[in-house]
This record gives C-alpha cells, structure tokens and sequence, in this order.
C-alpha cells in the first residue's frame, strides 16, 4: 500500500457473509475514499465464547467467495491463522506494523458496537489506531452513543456512516437453512452453493 493510503478493515464473524456486509463495506469505500477494504475474518472471537462459531476456515473461504468480484475488496488471513482468542488491537497492531504510520486504518464496525468498543481489550490503544466507521441503517440515531464517547472522553474517533436499509442478519440466515427456507438473494449464488455443499447451518443454533 502507497504512503498516505486509507485502509479499511471489515472485521467480523461472516458466520455466514452477507450482501448487508458487502454493501455497507462498498459504502464505506466510496463515502470514506478509502483505498480498499480488507475483509478480517475473525479467528476465535472474544466477545462469542459463549456462542458455537462455524469453523474458522468455513467462514474464510465463504468471504472469500463473496468478495472476489470485487478489485477493491481482500480478504486477509490474520486473524484465521493466529492462535488463541482474537483481540482487535493485535490486529490493528499488525496492520500498522505491514503498512506503516503513513497509512490511515479505519475500522468499520455496527453501531450497535459503538459504545461496546470501550470494552474491548486495550482499549486506549484501539483508539489511537483506528478511526472507527459506525454503520446505521437510514434514521437509526447515534447521536447518545456519541456523546456518551464524548463526555466520557474515550479518544475514540467515530464517523457516521448511513447505508441503504438491508434486514439481513447471519443469524437470520443460519435460521433458513436449519428451517430449510432459501438464502439466495441474500448472500452471493457461490457462498449459498459452499453452504450447500458442506452441510453448514442444517441444525438450528
């Protein structure tokens, strides 16, 4: 990546990988300028310890699949391959590591994430790696999760980004296949024919 880059990072479980992914990173490409957006499987997520995750691999090779159309889109294997529990600042450690301090990251994540991140591992130290792109659907209000990062004086950078309304959620697609009722047209033909394929999501959980 060229000096003065702007590199986005869609974290995430993709248990399985959606369009509601893959237009809110589209979306943030284009309203960010960013340069690309890396897809950043998690690897053994911190916060779902409690939950069963699809094996790692599955979950890499279906984002695979559903980003390969696009130029602007990787899919990074940072988290698959490191060992243990997945912390977001090791991986924004990483990447600043690869690209350097000339290059802006910008995590995109959920707004329903946007005051959780004060929990998370480190949290001082993600904030000052990352600007932070909090994803609403159009009319979802921001505005408290805001100022209570700004009374509270997180340091964390956040901008607001707003894309189109898509009720998709890949707890809502596990649902239909355990259910036996379609996915496509929620997710890319080549992820639906790998769930397919390997038998994934047919019992419900």
């Amino acid at each position: 990546m060229i000096s003065g880059a702007r590199l986005g990072i869609m974290g995430g479980t993709f248990d399985p990988i959606h369009y509601g992914h893959l237009v809110t990173a589209e979306e943030a490409l284009v309203q960010f300028n960013l340069d690309r957006v890396v897809f950043m499987p998690t690897g053994q997520p911190a916060m779902k310890s409690d939950q069963n995750v699809s094996a790692v691999e599955h979950r890499y090779l279906m984002t695979v699949l559903a980003t390969a159309a696009n130029d602007d889109f990787d899919v990074s294997r940072l988290e698959v391959d490191r060992p243990g529990v997945t912390y977001t600042v090791d991986t924004l450690e990483a990447l600043r590591d690869v690209h350097g301090p000339q290059t802006d990251l910008f995590f995109i994540t959920g707004a329903d994430a946007v005051w959780e991140i004060v929990a998370w591992k480190d949290a001082e130290r993600v904030a000052a790696l990352a600007t932070f792109i909090a994803a609403t659907r159009p009319g979802y209000d921001l505005t408290g999760a805001l100022r209570a990062h700004e009374d509270a004086a997180t340091g964390f950078r956040i901008e607001h980004l707003e894309v189109p309304a898509l009720a998709i959620s890949s707890t809502d697609l596990r649902r239909r296949v355990a259910a036996r009722r379609p996915i496509r047209y929620l997710t890319p033909d080549p992820v639906v024919t790998y769930i397919e394929k390997n038998g994934l999501y047919r019992e419900a959980g």
